[in-house]
């Protein structure tokens, strides 16, 4: 039953995993999430948006040229735009038409929106280097976090080790009556609740490895661990170099949020200028080219003899010899055939070429009354610095207040480590005393599981306390833009 029992304690983690895990550093762990996290593809995705926005702005310098060309039938009465007199036969039209156009002073405005928008873009970068901070900050917490589960793993399993020595040498002093039952009661007691300390801290392992999965974005079911290095060879920057003036101030320039901030000040600030833009006048200069053709469906392709009008009396007078005749019209009906599409575009080139007008001018455009619309814009601009300036001063000071508080919680972890120290030599000591008056029956189990139980508190709050002095510390060298190493 003992041997089952330890087997249970050792391979019980490692139960169903049949395939072998990739087994990454905190560097592989890093780069990993920073290439693969949801937030940190999205903020990629909103940078690449600003720079093509930036891009754009830069465009909308250059001319603006169009063309354009239509071709169809008309019916009905209409203007011929060959001739600009009215039709009422169908026709076959067709325009072509060439636009530029090309702001020549707008007070700056379309300079000003580009250089806005680059420091939008600029921004959006540092987002990008926020949000991958940030995960890496995430990735070393779960990191330590799952190393410190594998130590109170270790620790429990040497409790459970000493555990089990204690129940044989019970076991054999109650059997040969030295020692009540009641005593090995109390170490079967001890027993079980060390192994539910053990399952207790291979839990917490799991549940550290399944969070630093999902920040990874790897699926639940992928076999995965990561490599255990001795916390003690986790290297850590002096306090010297770690005063939170120092940090402050070297987290000024090295913090991405710092930096967005700055950079959404001075896109503000261009976009106040933008604003005034629009209570100066603008002039564009412009130019077309424009030329069209038609022709008619149908044309006249002959005329039939209807005789002559009835003489009124009123017409002319012809006299031949001695007699006078009048002068009488004669009557033709025209006769009317459709062309063939061939011949529909007859003359095509010729009407084109004879069409053909171009246009080059000057449109200035002054801005007299619009509602105040562009005052209310200034001011909604120059509200916006204003906004953005707080908004980098309450992270400024945030910043401050995070790093002293690190740096004081730092210290005191310090203290709490060396201190959980001491406990551990204290508690030690007075274990392997107590073990030794237990061998010769001066002291009872209670005792001794008591005193045992006192060393495991000592060495998990020692563990504890180096585990969260280690996190402090990795925090002030993360503000200081040193980023997160193990």
């Amino acid at each position: 039953m003992k041997h089952l029992f330890i087997l249970g304690c050792l391979f019980a983690p490692f139960l169903g995993k049949a395939q072998t895990p990739q087994v990454w550093d905190l560097k592989q762990c890093i780069d990993y999430a920073v290439e693969h996290n949801i937030s940190v593809k999205q903020a990629d995705i909103n940078a690449r948006i600003a720079q093509l926005q930036a891009d754009q702005a830069k465009y909308n310098i250059l001319p603006n040229v169009s063309a354009n060309s239509g071709t169809g039938m008309r019916f009905g009465r209409s203007i011929d735009p060959t001739t600009n007199s009215f039709a009422t036969t169908q026709f076959l039209y067709q325009n072509f038409g060439l636009n530029v156009g090309m702001q020549v002073y707008n007070f700056g405005r379309l300079k000003n929106t580009e250089q806005a928008a680059i420091f939008n873009a600029k921004a959006a970068l540092q987002d990008v280097a926020r949000t991958s901070y940030d995960i890496s900050f995430t990735v070393a917490t779960y990191y330590l976090q799952i190393l410190a589960a594998r130590e109170q793993i270790s620790i429990t399993k040497v409790q459970i080790s000493q555990s089990l020595s204690q129940q044989d040498i019970t076991s054999k002093r109650v059997e040969a009556g030295v020692l009540p039952e009641l005593s090995l009661a109390e170490v079967e007691a001890q027993l079980a609740s060390d192994s539910s300390n053990y399952f207790s801290a291979v839990a917490t392992e799991q549940q550290n490895l399944l969070n630093m999965k999902g920040v990874l974005n790897l699926d639940p079911g992928t076999p995965f661990n990561i490599i255990t290095p001795s916390v003690d060879k986790i290297p850590l920057e002096s306090f010297a170099e770690l005063q939170p003036e120092l940090v402050y101030q070297q987290g000024l320039e090295s913090q991405p949020l710092q930096k967005v901030n700055a950079l959404r000040i001075k896109a503000a600030e261009k976009n106040v200028l933008v604003a005034k833009a629009q209570a100066y006048p603008t002039l564009t200069v412009g130019g077309n080219l424009s030329t069209n053709f038609s022709n008619s469906v149908k044309y006249i392709s002959g005329a039939s003899f209807g005789g002559y009008n009835p003489v009124s009396g009123l017409e002319p007078i012809v006299a031949i010899g001695s007699n006078n005749y009048y002068v009488q019209n004669p009557i033709y009906k025209p006769i009317q055939s459709s062309r063939s599409f061939g011949q529909l575009w007859n003359g095509w080139g010729s009407q084109l070429d004879n069409n053909l007008g171009q246009n080059l001018g000057f449109n200035l455009s002054i801005p007299i009354f619009a509602n105040h619309q562009a005052r209310t814009s200034v001011k909604q601009s120059q509200l916006n610095v204003k906004s953005a300036e707080l908004q980098k001063e309450s992270a400024d000071i945030k910043l401050k207040q995070d790093i002293y508080l690190a740096y004081t919680n730092a210290v005191t972890s310090l203290q709490r480590y060396n201190a959980s120290k001491k406990s551990v030599e204290t508690a030690q000591k007075a274990y392997d005393f107590s073990v030794k008056r237990y061998d010769i029956g001066l002291l009872g189990s209670l005792d001794l599981i008591t005193n045992q139980n006192n060393l495991l508190r000592a060495k998990l709050q020692l563990l504890t306390n180096q585990f969260d002095y280690v996190f402090k510390m990795k925090l002030l060298e993360f503000y200081k833009g040193k980023g997160i190493k193990l």
